[in-house]
């Protein structure tokens, strides 16, 4: 078989109703579902060159060398399903700072085996893309789709059924994001090591875990009926108990700078006014201020102004991840 380079693009997702914690930490198994809306402007894209003088995989990331270890599982089952030991020179890029709680493995992992499926010819669906893509980043699994994304936990123990699929498409509600960063190093506690450390810690993680079925119902609802009101609600009480129960561990991880909350006290204020908006906050300092249509442009400025805000970025939401060359 003859191979070709293939270049993907995929957005980053942000979770209206959060995922923190996994039931198998080798699979990336999510304890709960989540929902997310996949955007547009925050996006990662990817080239894979599978190489017959290729002794190992070699990966950039933004122009530097990267240890291809953590993308090295996803091209071996890539191989193994082509039947082709062909190593790979991987080029990706992020067009927004990397592991700064801004989901730049979610959209790198979508963009990865998306590129990949098509460099090695494999023909996944988008329901096999999207657990390959939990492969390798459980929040990844939602950039393989557009719009409005829920990811189901599953029950099975080999994960065949824990993948996302799609709620509707970003036209249904053309919702407006905007992202206010608070500092473009990455964060000191990874995802998975935060998840990891509440989970077995905090003695607030049972009760996260036991709303999950409503919220999540109480966001489906909001998103058909195109309810504001209501996705305000679930979106930022989703995000306050996650961060309280990561708070809670022993010893409690802390995401926030002063920034990020003098944000989230801006955004309530600002709705108070008479501005529809909501805030949520994923693993990290970065504040992501959810608008109704038209809205973004008067937030941005707002956030614009707070002190130790580093960049706004606004952003409508997008398509899901797709081959461009």
């Amino acid at each position: 078989m003859s191979l070709q380079p293939a270049t993907a693009r995929a957005g980053a997702n942000i979770a209206l109703v959060k995922y923190w914690g996994k039931r198998d930490s080798g699979l990336n198994l999510p304890a709960a579902g989540s929902i997310s809306i996949t955007l547009a402007e925050l996006e990662t894209q990817t080239t894979v060159a599978p190489m017959a003088d290729l002794s190992d995989d070699r990966l950039e990331l933004d122009g530097q060398s990267a240890d291809p270890a953590r993308i090295r599982p996803v091209l071996d089952r890539f191989r193994a399903r082509s039947g082709v030991d062909a190593r790979c020179r991987v080029e990706t890029r992020n067009n927004f700072p990397t592991g700064a709680g801004l989901a730049s493995s979610a959209s790198g992992f979508a963009a990865l085996v998306t590129a990949a499926d098509a460099a090695f010819a494999t023909g996944l669906d988008e329901r096999g893309l999207s657990i390959e893509a939990r492969l390798g980043s459980g929040s990844a699994a939602r950039s393989i789709f557009g719009g409005f994304v829920e990811m189901a936990s599953g029950t099975r123990v080999d994960g065949s059924d824990a993948h996302a699929s799609a709620l509707a498409d970003a036209p249904h509600w053309p919702l407006e994001v905007v992202v206010a960063i608070t500092t473009r190093q990455a964060k000191a506690v990874a995802s998975t090591e935060g998840m990891n450390h509440t989970m077995s810690t905090s003695p607030y993680y049972p009760a996260w875990l036991s709303g999950m079925d409503a919220d999540l119902e109480q966001a489906r609802n909001a998103i058909a009926r195109r309810d504001f009101e209501q996705l305000v609600a679930v979106t930022e009480s989703s995000a306050l108990k996650m961060h309280a129960s990561a708070l809670a561990a022993q010893p409690g991880i802390l995401y926030w700078h002063a920034a990020t909350v003098a944000c989230l006290h801006e955004i309530r204020s600002m709705r108070l006014a008479g501005t529809g908006v909501c805030f949520t906050v994923d693993a990290g300092p970065q504040v992501k201020a959810v608008c109704l249509p038209g809205q973004g442009k008067r937030v941005a400025r707002r956030l614009a102004d707070i002190d130790g805000v580093e960049q706004v970025v606004q952003a409508r939401l997008g398509p899901g991840a797709e081959v461009v060359s």
